[in-house]
């Protein structure tokens, strides 16, 4: 079974006991995390697409971790202008583990 799902404003192909990086969820690690915005899902070769999404279609997944990304450097600089600036950031994300698609 298969599955297009929206999570954080992103699309995600996933299938059962897959794992998964995704935008922060906020929850416990173990927690159990439920999304219903699923687009698209393929089950034993029938496709049910979505308008936008699939009625009655969830995705259960289990929270594993809570990380964060590698350090992203931001320079700002104009010549001739005395002009720097060093900003950085890192980006919150969240380790998922596909438990089960159902429709």
């Amino acid at each position: 079974m298969l599955a297009i799902i929206e999570a954080g404003g992103k699309q995600y192909k996933v299938s059962e006991n897959s794992v998964l990086k995704v935008e922060k969820i906020d929850g416990r690690e173990g927690e159990e995390v439920i999304f219903d915005k699923v687009l698209l899902v393929v089950k034993d070769g029938e496709r049910m697409i979505g308008n936008p999404y699939v009625e009655g279609a969830k995705v259960k997944a289990t929270l594993l971790k809570n990380l964060r990304g590698k350090k992203v450097k931001v320079i700002r600089y104009k010549p001739r202008k005395n002009y720097r600036r060093n900003k950085s950031h890192r980006q919150w994300y969240s380790l998922i583990r596909i438990e089960e698609i159902s429709v």
